[in-house]
């Protein structure tokens, strides 16, 4: 069977004057459909650039990213960015909302854009995330918990095949970082593959596996 997410040797180095800074060093990942990974390390390890390379919003300097079979890597940014909106959903700390639409017209507009099909509507989407009844408020209107679960509807808004998550319940108190661990949770049983940049141990002791980077290589 064909792992949802495979990435097989990245590197990823930045330049600046004559410094050479190597941010992923051979790193190799594998997700299978309904699987949760968790990827861990202090800050400067990698984390961040390699959820971006994984997302396609970054392009490694080595090595490959297919989703689904599908080469993300060495394509246009064009050709990522469609591949993104219809088989990925990208969560990041700051909800992902624009502040000039509702918590609906967020997810209307993710949908189209990815020109995605699915059998759940918009209400439904946001009744399973428990904010049916704001769908027509603004981020400006939303409580902190809402926020993260409005941004979770619009990364779930193309139905996706892997949801990728940084730092998540990085803004959140303790009830809705847990309210949001098992939504992520509830996600991979119905079998979206999950990969979770956190520093957040109740997050990580929830993924079936969790890859610890050091310096840009996985270090276990």
């Amino acid at each position: 069977m064909t792992a949802t997410l495979e990435a097989r040797d990245l590197y990823r180095f930045y330049h600046a004057g004559d410094d050479e800074t190597l941010a992923l060093r051979g790193v190799s990942l594998t997700v299978d459909a309904g699987e949760v990974v968790a990827v861990t390390g202090p800050s400067g390890s990698g984390k961040s650039t390699l959820l971006a390379c994984l997302a396609g919003l970054d392009e490694p300097d080595g090595g490959l990213v297919r989703i689904l079979g599908e080469p993300m890597s060495r394509r246009s940014e064009a050709e990522r960015a469609l591949i993104r909106a219809r088989r990925i959903g990208v969560l990041f700390q700051n909800a992902n909302l624009l502040e000039h639409l509702t918590v609906g017209e967020n997810v209307r507009l993710a949908r189209q854009l990815a020109a995605a099909t699915t059998n759940t509507s918009i209400p439904e989407l946001l009744e399973q995330l428990g904010i049916e009844g704001r769908i027509r408020a603004h981020p400006s209107e939303l409580s902190g918990g809402e926020l993260a679960r409005a941004g979770l509807a619009v990364t779930l808004a193309n139905d996706p095949a892997m949801v990728l998550a940084d730092e998540p319940t990085g803004e959140l108190d303790e009830v809705n970082a847990s309210r949001l661990i098992h939504l992520l949770r509830t996600r991979a049983r119905a079998g979206t593959a999950v990969v979770v940049v956190t520093h957040n141990p109740a997050l990580a002791g929830e993924a079936d596996r969790t890859i610890v980077l050091h310096d840009g290589q996985v270090s276990r």
